[in-house]
Order: C-alpha cells, then structure tokens, then sequence
C-alpha cells in the first residue's frame, strides 16, 4: 500500500513537473511538442480520413443486393488492368445478351438489366429540372438490386417492360425540384420531349461522395434503349444468387452462359466483367494501404525527430536541476525515484503533444465527412495507438536522459552552482 502511495505521489510531481518545464521554456517546449502533434496528427488524420471514406464506401457501394453481381463491359474500377482499349474493343452488353442469360440461366432469382443516361430535358409543365436528373433504363427488378424500395405507388411491371410503357420511377431529389410542393404520382412529365406517367417514388438512399443517390427518374428498360442508344447498346446486367450458400454456384453458370453465347474459346479471358460489393472494396483496399503505408512512413520520421527534441529538452532538464536533484538525494530519494521522475516526465511531454496531435488529426480527418457530406468517424483505435506511440516514445528517448539525472553523485550535484 505504501509502495502504490508512493508511486502515485512520484506520478503525480512528474506531471506538475513536467507542465512547469513546459511554461518554464515555453519555445523550446512549444517545439519540442510540435514534432510529436505533427507527427500524430498525420497518423491519425489520413487513418480518420480513409476510415471515413470505408465506411462511406461500404454503406454507399451497397448498390447492389446481397447475394448479388453485376456484369459489364468494363471492371467497375480500374486500377492497372491493362489500360482502356482493351476494354473499348470487348463487345457491348446487349439486351438481347440479358434476354439470352435470362432464360438459360437457372440458378438465379431473379437476372436484372440497367442503363442510365444524363443530361436530359426533364420538366413538369411549364417547370425545368435545373439540376442534371439521372435518367435510368430498369425493368421489375432494378429497385431490389439497386437495395431500395418503392416509397409510394407500384414498380414496374413485366409488362410495363414487354409493351415499352411511357411509365416512369422517380426519386426525392428529382420530386424536389419538379413538384416541390405537389404530390407527384400519376402526374405527367416530359422527357426529352416525351411524355410519361409516374407510377411510383423510390425510396431515399442519400449521398455517396457527396452526390446524390436520388436524383434518378427511372423508365422501363426497353423505352430507355428507344430513346437512346438502341438495342445494340451497351448496358449493365445484374444477377440475384439464392443464398450465399448458392452464391459461387450461381456465378459459375452464369459466367459458363456468358461465355457460351459469346462463343469464347476454352483457355481465353472473359470478354465481360462480374463485379460484387466486396470485390468493388477489394479492389480500392490497396490504394488506400498505400495511402495508410506512405502516411505511416511520413510519421515515423516526423516522431523520430520529436523524440529527438524529447531527449534535448530532457537532458537541458537535468542540467538546469542538478542541484535539485543533490538535494532530493540527500533527504532520501533513491535512483528509482529519480528515474521514475524523469522518465514520467518525457512521457507526459509526449502525450501532451499526442492528445493535441490526436485532437486535430481527427478534426482534419473528418473534415472529408463534411466535405462529402457523409457522416464522420472517430477511429478510436487509432486514438490509442497513438497515445501508446507517444508513451513509447516518451520511454524511448527519455531513458537516457532519465538514467543520467539518476546516477548524478548526490555531492556533486549539491555542490553545483
């Protein structure tokens, strides 16, 4: 009990200690803690930053359906596949290819197809959409496969697809600048100078990088590929597993299907590309570890030098309180105490920098949730790893400071002047 007391009281001097020395030199302390802050705020701003991205990036990515894929022409992102043309010349993604796959293939619920197109002339009466409206090709199952639901009215309908309806989806944004003020369904809007009926509104999904997910009118497949492109243009597909137990099964025969109706010779590549969620954050997962490993090398040196500035300040420290210390030996303070003393003395000038470091690392970091519009992130993990680097470096590079002002021979030091 007397020991732990004992100690306690040691911490307890170390910390007073250690704010005297910082406002008895606040320069040479200022800068000293200014490497550490420096350091700490690279760490844990870029880590908060990209955490923050992730965790966009999971919930927003979730375009697609559990148990779900998607086919295109092109990989969703592309990160050293070989450069564009390789992927200009594949052929396009057809709806008579979506048609083919959709009454071979089996094991899917459901198999999807989806186009989208911007820039078009949206209005409701004598009212323009000044913003630029989304405008989607989708059939019966595009709402389920793009993760929402229909908020208000019906969803498409097979033969809403089949017949080419003037039948029209839309979003919240799309409502808000339309009829801001007016219930929209059954109402008549033009589309590039033709008329549609809306039958149904989506369900809000939010902002993804600060765009919105909502500013969408969607329209049946068949009259998008009318109205533009034509039946040979490029589209997306996507495909439903029944489960996730039957989800390699599933994309193993739609990818045998595919290259059976393209008539790709055995041993050649795919001509297509079959994207998941999670394939979609793998693929993004080494970029962002090369931003973490680039962020975490900049730090080290930068925690380096500031353990360096430590041990400075540490050992002008001792010299200025030899005497102290002759005369705390000589009323019966051991080595320990001293080293103790000294070494929780760097400690605390590390974690003071740390915390600021830490503070305005996060406050930096998510300053990406403000700009994106996407809700922030406190890595708490971080938080600590570099609370516990401080303290490391604080052990670090005040041990010898720390072992120096311990082993100072009591007269010695009580003669100094």
């Amino acid at each position: 009990m007397k020991k732990t007391s004992h100690l306690k009281n040691t911490l307890r001097e170390s910390f007073w200690m250690a704010l005297e020395a910082i406002r008895d030199n606040k320069l040479r302390s200022l800068l000293t803690l200014l490497g550490i802050t420096i350091g700490v705020f690279s760490v844990i701003g870029v880590m908060t930053a990209i955490r923050t991205l992730e965790s966009s990036v999971e919930i927003g990515l979730n375009v697609f359906g559990t148990n779900t894929f998607n086919i295109s022409k092109r990989p969703a992102i592309q990160f050293g596949h070989g450069g564009r043309w390789k992927y200009r010349n594949r052929p396009n993604i057809t709806y008579k290819l979506y048609e083919d796959l959709k009454d071979r293939a089996v094991l899917p619920i459901h198999v999807s197809a989806y186009d989208s197109k911007r820039g078009a002339t949206v209005k409701y009466k004598d009212k323009q959409a000044t913003k630029n409206i989304e405008v989607a090709g989708a059939d019966e199952f595009t709402v389920r496969t793009l993760n929402t639901n229909i908020r208000d009215g019906r969803n498409f309908s097979k033969d809403d697809v089949l017949h080419m309806r003037k039948s029209a989806l839309i979003g919240q944004d799309a409502i808000t600048q339309l009829f801001p003020f007016k219930d929209p369904l059954d109402k008549m809007i033009t589309i590039d100078g033709i008329k549609f009926r809306i039958i149904g509104i989506i369900e809000e999904k939010g902002t993804m990088f600060g765009e919105s997910q909502d500013n969408i009118i969607a329209i049946p497949i068949t009259t998008h590929l009318q109205m533009y492109g034509g039946w040979r243009h490029n589209i997306e597909i996507t495909v439903e597993s029944p489960s996730e137990e039957m989800y390699d099964l599933t994309r193993d025969e739609v990818i045998g299907i595919l290259r059976t109706l393209r008539k790709i010779p055995p041993g050649d590549e795919n001509n297509f590309e079959l994207t998941s969620n999670q394939e979609i954050l793998d693929e993004l997962k080494p970029f962002s570890d090369g931003i973490k490993l680039f962020a975490f090398s900049i730090s080290v040196i930068a925690l380096v030098v500031a353990g360096i500035g430590i041990m400075n300040i540490m050992l002008v420290s001792v010299s200025e309180r030899i005497k102290e210390i002759g005369i705390r030996k000589a009323v019966g303070a051991t080595r320990q105490d001293i080293l103790t003393q000294f070494l929780m003395e760097a400690v605390f000038l590390s974690e003071f920098g740390g915390i600021a470091g830490i503070i305005l690392g996060v406050a930096g970091g998510n300053m990406v949730s403000f700009i994106f519009n996407i809700p922030a992130v406190i890595p708490i993990d971080w938080a600590f790893i570099g609370l516990f680097v401080c303290s490391i470096i604080g052990i670090g590079f005040g041990i010898y400071p720390a072992w120096r002002a311990a082993n100072l021979d009591p007269i010695e030091s009580l003669r100094f002047d």
